[in-house]
């Protein structure tokens, strides 16, 4: 049987998946990246707020970018707090955008990449790894040959694990995000402005968000982290949350709901992940690659995807038999502050500490400089909270991270 054959098989397109096949590709190795969806548009579901850096890290285009922000706001049911920049902070990428830039790169590098394909199985052959798609548009199953597998699939875990019952325990997070259009005045107030929204009152069980896009264009999530689906059976649904924002925070009378969107985050406690197995490696959210507290990974998938990529490369030049090295590294580079993650995400979230708590660390970080509350935010830098405060607040602080059981 005369397959197609492919130095690397990536099966999921989003930042892990697609960085992944750009690395592979710029450095000459055929790529296959496959897709379910027919079109990036079907899964725009990231918030994709990130830092600075992430656009010069990863080399990234002004294309991606859905706006820029200079200013942090936490809201909790009584505190309200703000740090700003005269100087950009960060970005708001436009996901699908920035997935269709990961995926051109790919092909202007002479590799390939197939939309609406879905992953069905693989299997081994005469030395080779047979890799099975559906092709969703007309049925049809295509198999190609792969020296190298990846399971980009995230939270489905579909390639590293045979059986659901296979896969480990799992912290869970979910999702809603709607577009909007706001009217002039509603955008100029919040266009710079990346604001979280914690306590009863905003979001129970979770938080919530309003990040700036393009002109007029704001974004407005929810989410919620539960460990057993029962638990969120009498809860208000996400959307009552989503329109409490816009109609109560955003006060917009006439706004236009441009699209919505959702997703799942499966995080394993304790990093239990299978990473790789034979020929088949696992990269991004399919690896608990994310922050769990904030729910954030776009560039923590590329940062391991980066890493995955270095190790792939050696095991096609025969210099490793297996990825465990690749394991051992991630564990190194994400084990310590992801574990402290886990551990707030759980006493905020899971067990629900009272808005009364959160109300006095949200006020007490008001006296931090913009830049240590960003090392906090998006650096896991947990150690400046009790940092340099001194005193009374400095104790106050200490006092609340040992309620937090760190």
């Amino acid at each position: 049987m005369n397959l197609k054959s492919f130095d690397i098989v990536i099966v999921g397109a989003g930042p892990a998946g697609g960085h992944c096949a750009r690395i592979l590709a710029k450095s000459g190795r055929k790529v296959l990246l496959a897709e379910q969806n027919d079109t990036f548009d079907k899964n725009d579901f990231s918030s994709a707020a990130t830092p600075l850096e992430t656009l010069s890290k990863f080399d990234l285009p002004e294309s991606v970018i859905g706006s820029y922000w200079h200013k942090l706001t936490i809201e909790t049911s009584k505190v309200s707090q703000t740090w700003e920049s005269p100087k950009s902070l960060g970005v708001v990428l436009n996901f699908a955008n920035f997935r269709e830039f990961l995926s051109s790169e790919v092909q202007g590098n002479g590799s390939e990449v197939w939309l609406g394909y879905r992953y069905i199985k693989h299997s081994q052959a005469s030395g080779e790894t047979i890799v099975e798609f559906k092709q969703l548009s007309d049925g049809q199953i295509v198999k190609v040959s792969a020296k190298v597998l990846v399971d980009a699939t995230g939270f489905v875990r579909a390639i590293m694990y045979d059986k659901e019952n296979d896969k480990p325990d799992f912290l869970s997070g979910t999702g809603i995000e709607y577009l909007i259009e706001v009217e002039l005045e509603v955008y100029d107030k919040y266009a710079s402005d990346l604001i979280f929204f914690l306590g009863d009152k905003w979001m129970p069980k979770g938080y919530s968000w309003i990040f700036p896009m393009e002109q007029n264009r704001l974004k407005v999530g929810a989410g919620r982290i539960f460990l057993d689906p029962k638990t969120v059976k009498n809860l208000e649904p996400l959307k009552k949350y989503i329109y409490l924002l816009i109609e109560e925070y955003l006060k917009s009378k006439s706004y236009k709901i441009i699209d919505k969107h959702g997703s799942t985050l499966k995080y394993s406690r304790g990093l239990k992940d299978i990473y790789c197995k034979d020929n088949i490696i696992a990269i991004g959210d399919t690896v608990s690659t994310v922050n769990f507290l904030g729910g954030e990974g776009i560039r923590h998938g590329m940062d391991g995807a980066q890493i995955a990529g270095k190790y792939i490369q050696r095991y096609l030049e025969g210099e490793i038999s297996d990825f465990r090295d690749y394991e051992t590294e991630m564990h190194r580079k994400f084990d310590q502050k992801w574990n402290i993650s886990e551990r707030l995400a759980v006493r905020k979230y899971i067990d629900d500490v009272n808005d009364e708590l959160t109300d006095k660390m949200i006020s007490y970080l008001k006296y931090m400089k913009t830049e240590d509350v960003m090392d906090i935010l998006f650096y896991y830098k947990f150690e400046k909270i009790s940092r340099g405060l001194g005193g009374y607040l400095q104790r106050k602080i200490k006092e609340l991270i040992k309620k937090f059981h760190l």
